[in-house]
């Protein structure tokens, strides 16, 4: 029972991929071979695909068979079916598409002879020697020569400004000088009280009609200190004496008169060069060895392959699903067309992009899951 119910969701799966998603555009299902990729090997590659399609196909022919014999004898035997024709553990609601991963290779290090050994034949040039001999040029001769005249610095110490006198004015001098003054002078008061009672500045007492007793008392003087500015010395004039100014000069003066003078000029002489045969040309063999260089060679490690990823489908390419996938890849900066929703070239053409600049499975007319993963997108 558990076999039928596998071989009806892999149907079902497979006929949601022929209908290809409805709401996607087939009119990208062809990749165009890029600048990385060459022309020979876009064309291995499309062979290849073609071969697994045709392999694919008689595959599902073999599905389509068994499925039949199911259907006539109730049997759940799967012996002639393939289960490679189905995703491996598919739930529910997922869609899946079957990928192309292409061939693997590494890079192989190889020494190549680039040139045969051969010999090469040298011209060794004659030798020569080169003898110098002295010859005259110039007969000796006589010339008047001027001798100049000699000059010495001759330093002199010079008056610039006379002796001279001024005058000049001194201000008055003032200073600050403190004094006693009289503040008040003494006096007497009288005072109502006994003698005792009072200082002893009591000069005289009294009683009057009422009993009580008047003391005439002594007050003294009272005095305070002052400050005043005081002329010292008034103001004057007086005579004052500049000396002179001398300052030193240098100056040039004739030390001896210019004269003149009989040069004798000598013979100028100069060396010949004269080349002499020293050794004669001759020829050398040489060996010349074989060259060799190291080159890079691709070896292909691994086939191409198919593979089935899950991809969006009908379930979930719902309105608001596509448009979150088209803010997604408008903010990456890979999506410029309208958000309206609807899956498009465009928004294939941008998801592909993405795809492959994240190295996630990439393909012109389905959108792997794995790019809306990548795109923090919960669909």
């Amino acid at each position: 029972m558990k076999s039928k119910r596998l071989i009806a969701l892999s149907i079902a799966v497979s006929a949601a991929l022929a209908t290809g998603c409805a709401s996607v555009d087939d009119s990208q299902t062809t990749v165009a071979p890029t600048d990385v990729v060459s022309k020979t090997q876009y064309e291995q590659t499309q062979r290849r695909v073609s071969e697994l399609e045709a392999r694919l196909a008689e595959k599902e022919a073999a599905l389509a068979r068994s499925n039949a014999v199911v259907a006539e004898t109730g049997s759940t035997d799967t012996n002639g079916s393939d289960l490679s024709l189905f995703p491996p553990n598919p739930k529910a609601g997922e869609c899946y598409a079957r990928i192309l991963i292409p061939a693997e290779y590494r890079t192989e290090t190889e020494t190549v002879l680039t040139r045969d050994a051969s010999e090469r034949i040298e011209i060794i040039p004659a030798t020569y020697e080169t003898v110098d001999e002295r010859v005259l040029v110039k007969q000796a001769a006589t010339r008047l020569e001027v001798v100049p005249a000699t000059y010495e610095t001759v330093t002199e110490r010079v008056m610039i400004k006379p002796e001279r006198t001024e005058l000049v004015e001194v201000p008055a001098r003032y200073e600050m000088q403190t004094e006693r003054v009289l503040d008040k002078a003494a006096h007497t008061v009288w005072k109502k009280g006994p003698a005792q009672g009072q200082s002893g500045t009591v000069l005289s007492q009294a009683t009057n009609d009422t009993g009580e007793i008047m003391c005439l008392v002594e007050v003294p003087a009272t005095y305070k200190t002052i400050s005043k500015r005081v002329l010292v010395a008034p103001a004057r004039t007086e005579e004052k004496v500049i000396p002179a100014v001398y300052d030193t000069i240098t100056r040039k003066v004739v030390k001896t008169e210019a004269t003149t003078r009989q040069v004798t000029i000598p013979a100028e002489y100069d060396t010949v060069s004269v080349t002499k045969l020293v050794r004669p040309a001759s020829e050398r063999r040489i060996e010349i060895p074989a060259t060799y260089d190291t080159v890079n060679r691709s070896v292909k490690t691994t086939d191409e392959r198919m593979e089935w990823n899950q991809v969006m489908c009908e379930v979930n390419m719902t309105r608001d699903n596509v448009t979150a996938l088209q803010g997604a890849l408008q903010r990456a900066g890979y999506y410029k067309g309208p958000i309206d929703g609807i899956i498009g070239p465009q928004t294939l053409s941008a998801a592909r992009g993405y795809a492959v600049a994240k190295n996630l499975p990439a393909g012109s007319n389905y959108i792997s899951m794995e790019v809306i993963r990548d795109l923090g997108l919960k669909i």
